[in-house]
């Protein structure tokens, strides 16, 4: 966690956040859809940010490149996180649990990833 509070937030990305409370738009591309999964790939830029959206399904994603990004979450914290190829991260939702967060590239190569959302 590099910062908590909201600290360095911009009044415009605090909108961002109230407005994209229920985006469920959570990647650049939908590759494949059944009644049980979604598929989506995202590809962010250097320096460009997919903009806040929430999660609210289990899901996974798997990265297809190194990268790092900064990551602003609902709670007002900023985390700076790293990925190397091949990384895998499950996340499980009880309960109305959810997560509401941006994610921006902070490397000089792009973001990539495999995101799959269990449906069922």
């Amino acid at each position: 966690m590099i910062a908590s509070g909201f600290s360095g937030w911009s009044e415009s990305l605090k909108q961002e956040f109230r407005d994209n409370a229920y985006n469920r738009v959570i990647g650049s591309t939908v590759l494949s859809e059944t009644d049980r999964v979604r598929v989506w790939h995202i590809e962010v830029p250097p320096g460009e940010r997919l903009p806040a959206h929430r999660h609210d399904l289990d899901y996974f994603w798997t990265a297809l490149r190194d990268g790092v990004s900064v990551q602003h979450v609902d709670d007002g914290t900023t985390r700076r996180v790293s990925y190397r190829a091949g990384d895998t991260r499950h996340f499980v939702f009880r309960d109305g649990a959810y997560l509401l967060h941006d994610l921006v590239n902070d490397g000089d190569t792009p973001l990539e990833f495999l995101t799959v959302e269990h449906l069922d």
